[in-house]
């Protein structure tokens, strides 16, 4: 999702998969998070961004030894598939299927996943310095979002399957700093430098569809935006103490006749009398607010979150830079405050970890998982020469020079499960 640089600096990416990345500053951790009171370490490493393949072992890591390298590794194996290198240090990584993408602060990189080929260099980009972009994991579509002005909130969104730009949102009057797409595509939410409000729009119309109201009192670092998988919900984390969840439904004026209610009435008093307030005013009235909260039990420490079905059942997973996981039970027909069902710390306890703070609970506190040291060594990545490929523009041939780097069944729709034992022979390097 989002990179998070600070002294407890942590990298976390959540899968509709159910799979976890965690990235620090001193190495990465890939988790599986198939049961509310198991959390299995799968595979460890050196690097500060990681990303993984769904539920692939294809993962593309950035060491900050090198942070103008991109890595592609078989992380079970433990070879690496192919290499590149760029003019400026990687900011953020993005793949599905059909693309992998790579943000720098000034220009955007668009490979081919299958053979690694590089199919289109943006160019001076507005100054992105976060890396902040978004891209649909549907693969049929590959639309890439990310910030088109410096000054305001304006979304560019690019097709990064046919190459081309589509349109310009116009979705904030202050800088962005959020950005998501539902598992389809066929929405996008997006949110602002000050935090206060949350938009979803309609792809590639680039139409509001929704807005929704975090709070009033003060403009917070949105941290993070996930839809549920149905993209019936919309999660929403910051450096507050609150993460909030929305439902994206839209109120029928039949529906209101149906059952009308004190609410209903007064709704329709606002309603009318917006028509007459200033704009700023009316939009306001007509945000909907959170169907659901979290209290978490810390203020001031970054926070990433996501909607994901553990179980079975409906869960809000909280990665917070405290060094934890925390998953809570969402009940999707009444909402109001989710129920902390599981914590677990991410790291062994050798791990230096914040304090906690006076009164902070532990209820449920699953036990330490740390990772597993035998496995780890059995995957030791090779060291390998940085490649002396440098990225400046497009490549009309830049590509893996034996083949595909990954084969085509693994494209089919459903989970990526790749072959351990024939897929992914290790290559040197990928050239231009």
């Amino acid at each position: 999702m989002e990179i998070l640089r600070d002294c407890t600096l942590f990298y976390v990416c959540v899968y509709l998969l159910s799979s976890l990345s965690v990235g620090t500053k001193t190495g990465y951790w890939l988790f599986s998070v198939t049961a509310v009171d198991k959390l299995d370490c799968i595979h460890e490493g050196d690097v500060y961004i990681v990303e993984r393949l769904f539920s692939s072992s294809l993962v593309v890591v950035v060491s900050l030894s090198m942070p103008q390298r991109m890595n592609v590794y078989h992380f079970k194996k433990g070879t690496e598939i192919c290499n590149y290198s760029y003019s400026n240090n990687i900011l953020s990584v993005r793949l599905n299927r059909q693309r992998l993408v790579v943000c720098l602060e000034e220009s955007i990189y668009i490979h081919n996943i299958k053979d690694m080929k590089l199919l289109k260099t943006l160019l001076n980009t507005p100054s992105n310095p976060t890396g902040l972009c978004a891209l649909s994991i549907n693969h049929g579509n590959s639309y890439l979002a990310y910030p088109g002005s410096t000054t305001i909130g304006e979304i560019t969104i690019y097709d990064a399957n046919n190459l081309s730009t589509l349109s310009l949102i116009q979705a904030h009057d202050s800088p962005l700093a959020a950005l998501t797409f539902n598992s389809s595509g066929t929405k996008l939410a997006s949110a602002s430098e000050k935090g206060t409000v949350i938009r979803v729009f309609s792809i590639p119309e680039g139409q509001k569809l929704f807005e929704f109201r975090r709070g009033m009192k003060r403009y917070v670092s949105i941290s993070s935006l996930s839809f549920s998988a149905d993209a019936q919900f919309l999660c929403a984390s910051s450096n507050t103490e609150t993460v909030h969840i929305f439902k994206l439904e839209q109120h029928s004026p039949s529906q209101e006749e149906e059952s009308p209610t004190w609410s209903t009435y007064v709704g329709k008093m606002f309603t009318a009398a917006s028509t007459y307030l200033p704009t700023q005013v009316s939009d306001m009235m007509h945000q909907d607010r959170a169907f659901a909260t979290v209290r978490l039990n810390m203020f001031g420490l970054k926070n990433i979150c996501a909607l994901a079905a553990v179980q079975k059942l409906p869960r809000l997973l909280v990665a917070s830079s405290d060094g934890c996981l925390y998953i809570y039970n969402l009940d999707p027909q009444d909402g109001g405050e989710c129920v902390l069902v599981q914590k677990h710390r991410l790291f062994d306890s050798g791990e230096e970890q914040p304090e906690m703070k006076d009164g902070e609970k532990n209820p449920e506190d699953g036990p330490a998982q740390p990772p597993s040291q035998t496995y780890a060594a059995t995957v030791a990545l090779p060291s390998t020469p940085p490649s002396t490929t440098t990225l400046m523009g497009y490549s009309e041939d830049g590509g893996a020079q034996k083949g595909e780097v990954i084969p085509e069944h693994e494209f089919a729709e459903g989970p990526v499960c790749l072959d351990d034992e024939n897929e992914f022979p290790p290559r040197k390097s990928c050239r231009d």
